[in-house]
């Protein structure tokens, strides 16, 4: 693997992948945003993806693709490379940029409530539009939980309305009647939407990578007064420099994301136990007890009666598990994410499931 270059390094680095194309890839909770990403990393053909995500835990990578890893990055035997967005956006954007190896697109998931403006801004406002070149605003959409109260939510609202591509996903799932409702709507809240109907995330490559879709010139006064109000310095291709400037950026973005997220009523809450559950018990607590306000939640179970690790995922109403082995020692680790979730509460009814 390539080795990077460290923000206390005095290489300068040579950054070969100016007007790379980059694609976001924004959504409700739940919507299918990570079954898209495996869709584009399974489906690439010949092209070399670098897949920028929040924690690696969400793409289903098997551990066969695993070539080497370096802090944040993962390398995969088909070419691709997968980084997580620990230390800010701007820095994973640099750390594949700075790869000596060619790299032909750049996808980058962003968080179920995360509004996408700071994001666009992030690449059409600061330094990295000398490098990059904004490709689409794609929108994933769960066209069976999806309606009228999701706009309740701010950042899902905004996620329709950058969208340069709106992907009605679970199209499975309803009826052509609902389907038409829904695009009626999309169209009402963002005209001249371009809207793909998808299941499992499966769409043909070339119609959401390489579409010079976004409108930049429509962002370019919003991302100048950015760029002033964050960047009143004269910019050197110091990389140490960069470093430390992007941290502040990255900084400044954190915020807007905890804004809108407290704005909206969203909390999350997680939950750990060395013990095992009872599967009736949990069983019973998902379909009887859960607060209603819970849109979202994942992790890894432990049952007392098995011996696999059960994947847990839960957008709306459904849920699914999916038994593998273990990797290491057994517990349960569990995520909620809501409106206004009481902490105890969940925490006393999982308790009440342990063995």
């Amino acid at each position: 693997m390539t080795t990077l270059t460290t923000p206390d390094s005095n290489i300068i680095p040579d950054i070969p992948k100016r007007g790379m194309p980059v694609t976001i890839i924004t959504g409700f909770l739940g919507s299918g945003k990570t079954t898209l990403l495996n869709q584009i990393l399974k489906n690439k053909q010949d092209l070399k993806v670098a897949v920028l995500v929040n924690e690696f835990g969400d793409i289903n990578i098997d551990s066969q693709l695993l070539v080497s890893m370096d802090k944040d990055m993962v390398e995969l035997s088909n070419g691709c490379i997968c980084c997580t967005i620990n230390d800010g956006l701007v820095d994973a954007v640099y750390r594949v940029l700075e790869r000596e190896e060619h790299i032909d697109y750049m996808v980058i998931e962003t968080t179920g409530v995360a509004d996408p403006l700071p994001i666009i801004l992030t690449f059409l406002g600061t330094e990295l539009r000398d490098f990059t070149n904004l490709d689409s605003i794609l929108t994933v959409v769960d066209a069976e939980t999806f309606n009228r109260e999701h706009f309740q939510s701010e950042a899902a609202l905004k996620q329709i309305t950058y969208g340069d591509i709106v992907l009605l996903n679970k199209t499975d799932l309803i009826t052509s009647e609902k389907l038409d409702e829904l695009e009626a709507y999309i169209h009402e809240v963002k005209t001249g939407a371009k809207i793909l109907k998808t299941t499992y995330g499966q769409v043909a490559l070339p119609l959401i990578l390489g579409v010079e879709l976004t409108p930049k010139d429509e962002y370019t006064s919003v991302a100048e007064d950015t760029h002033e109000h964050h960047h009143g310095h004269t910019h050197e291709h110091d990389h140490h420099h960069d470093h430390e400037h992007n941290h502040e950026h990255h900084h400044h973005d954190h915020g807007h994301h905890s804004h809108h997220l407290e704005n909206d009523g969203f909390i999350s809450v997680s939950f750990q136990s060395e013990r095992p559950f009872d599967v009736h018990k949990f069983e019973y607590f998902l379909n009887e007890e859960m607060p209603q306000d819970v849109f979202r939640a994942k992790g890894i179970l432990w049952f007392s009666d098995s011996n696999l690790r059960h994947i847990f995922q839960l957008s709306g109403p459904r849920y699914n598990l999916k038994g593998d082995e273990w990797l290491t020692p057994p517990k349960n680790q569990l995520v909620f994410i809501g409106r206004h979730l009481k902490e105890n509460e969940i925490h006393s009814l999982l308790d009440k499931c342990l063995v």
